[in-house]
């Protein structure tokens, strides 16, 4: 099998906790989600969540397909795609996760987390008519933060299948795939279904809306994810996230037990349902569920990062670098506590560490935001250093 991967910002395409772009084994049938859906809690979004939309090609991008994809002859019809996403000056993506795109939006912005690429190059070969599978990849936990909320990181790609009898690139399946074929080879890949890949795309934006406090408008995701496939646990999770900033515990824990109907060790889904538990004054239910989550995740995201900050808060900077150092043991690819690290450093007087961990923060950061910010800090510690 052949990778294909691109020079672009790092692989690691939010308290209450969600997960994003989750892959899932196969699973028993699910239990119908419309008895998870309150539509009465909720004002009418005025976002279009319709299916449909999420793999649909634009106009411009129709028109750039026939013009550039389409290749006659005895050559691989999946070069002219590859060529296209890998050369600059062609659909060359950069690495953003601010925002989940659909196929058009991506191939306009021409940037993107995993997903969105997935989603544009699986809406370009299908009009091509190949072949695809798209795949997710079991990686080690990886998480964000954002808008008060933990997001859980999981990662797809999509493999092209060799078709034809004399293909340029040889008889191999080629996978599209930010990341590098190394971090890909010891990991394992699920088939996903295209119906689950849309319910993925849109669990994200419900996250990227709840984060930016836009309730009704990730209740409309949300609701569209679970009804797309209920069989997705994450967005049940979601779901009752959402529910739960309205302050709808009942509808929450509805919503929880679902996604624990089809993972029992959802440790979102576990740590949610404890403060739903504790909020309705059900402590020993609470307890027992706090018990269940500690054996699968003795320690919650940024656990260490946030002993660390208020180490460092205290004056305990040695600490807080070694605090710093353990959750990293746990995320080395999270530019947050690199950034952090870098402050301990600094105040420890190690400039070459804190420039290293200020490098790490702008390389693995998701967003083009973020990795501005962190480059600015590092161009002032360079001045520092050279004064």
């Amino acid at each position: 099998m052949k990778t294909l991967l691109w020079p672009l910002r790092r692989h690691l395409s939010a308290g209450l906790v969600l997960a994003l772009l989750g892959g899932c084994a196969q699973l028993p049938p699910a239990p119908s989600a419309t008895p998870l859906l309150h539509d009465e809690l909720f004002a009418a979004s005025s976002e279009d969540v319709a299916p449909e939309r999420v793999l649909a090609l634009t106009d411009q991008m129709r028109d750039y397909a026939d013009r550039e994809l389409r290749i006659t002859g005895h050559r691989d019809p999946r070069r002219a795609l590859i060529e296209a996403l890998h050369e600059r000056g062609h659909l060359h993506l950069a690495y953003d996760a601010t925002r989940t795109g659909n196929a058009g939006e991506t191939y306009a912005a021409r940037s993107g987390n995993c997903l969105s690429l997935v989603l544009m190059t699986g809406a370009f070969a299908r009009h091509l008519g190949l072949a695809v599978t798209y795949r997710g990849i079991s990686l080690e936990p990886q998480y964000t933060r954002a808008g008060g909320l933990t997001l859980e990181n999981g990662h797809v790609n999509l493999l092209m299948a060799h078709r034809g009898e004399r293909p340029l690139w040889g008889a191999q399946d080629l996978v599209i795939d930010f990341l590098s074929s190394d971090a890909l080879r010891s990991q394992r890949a699920e088939p996903l279904e295209e119906h689950t890949v849309i319910a993925m795309y849109m669990n994200n934006r419900a996250a990227e809306t709840l984060a930016e406090g836009r309730l009704d408008d990730a209740y409309a995701w949300a609701r569209a994810a679970v009804l797309q496939d209920p069989a997705y646990g994450a967005a049940a999770n979601t779901l009752a996230v959402v529910y739960m900033r309205r302050g709808a515990l009942p509808q929450a824990e509805t919503a929880l037990r679902h996604a624990l109907a089809l993972h029992a060790s959802n440790t979102a889904a576990l740590s949610n349902l404890v403060s739903v538990l504790r909020a309705h004054g059900r402590a020993p239910e609470a307890d027992a569920v706090a018990a269940q989550l500690a054996r699968l995740q003795p320690y919650p995201p940024f656990h260490f990062l946030e002993l660390g900050r208020d180490a460092l808060a205290a004056g305990n900077v040695t600490q807080a670098r070694e605090l710093f150092a353990r959750e990293l043991r746990r995320q080395p690819y999270q530019h947050e506590v690199h950034f952090w690290a870098a402050q301990a450093a600094w105040r420890l007087g190690d400039t070459d560490a804190a420039a290293e961990h200020l490098r790490q923060a702008m390389d693995y950061s998701t967003t083009l935001a973020n990795q501005k910010l962190y480059s600015g800090k590092l161009d002032h510690l360079r001045a520092l250093r050279l004064q």
